[in-house]
């Protein structure tokens, strides 16, 4: 039985686009942040987060790309994927615990 390799990559978009909702859309900012404290201190202490976290989004990215490129080494490359973005997604929602 084969799978499409179209799933892993959707998997992966989807993943990204979840990332960059809760970075650059302020997804993060609403769940993270509350009203009972200075919304700047909490945007602070979340984009120090976010950053750590666009260091695996970035490293997703790439071998998202290299997986397309790179058919022999496909499915390697696209595990890293999906396993980075889960990282990514991971460190900004624990961070974000944290930053609370």
């Amino acid at each position: 039985m084969r799978i499409s390799p179209v799933i892993p990559t959707v998997a992966s978009l989807l993943l990204a686009a979840l990332w960059g909702l809760s970075v650059f859309a302020g997804w993060g900012l609403e769940a993270f942040c509350t009203d009972q404290e200075s919304s700047a201190a909490c945007a602070r202490r979340l984009d120090t987060v976010s950053t750590v976290s666009g260091l695996f989004a970035v490293l997703a990215a790439c071998l998202t790309v290299g997986a397309w490129l790179f058919p022999l080494r496909f499915w390697a490359l696209m595990g890293g994927a999906v396993l980075s973005w889960l990282a990514a997604a991971g460190v900004l929602f624990f961070g974000g615990m944290l930053a609370q």
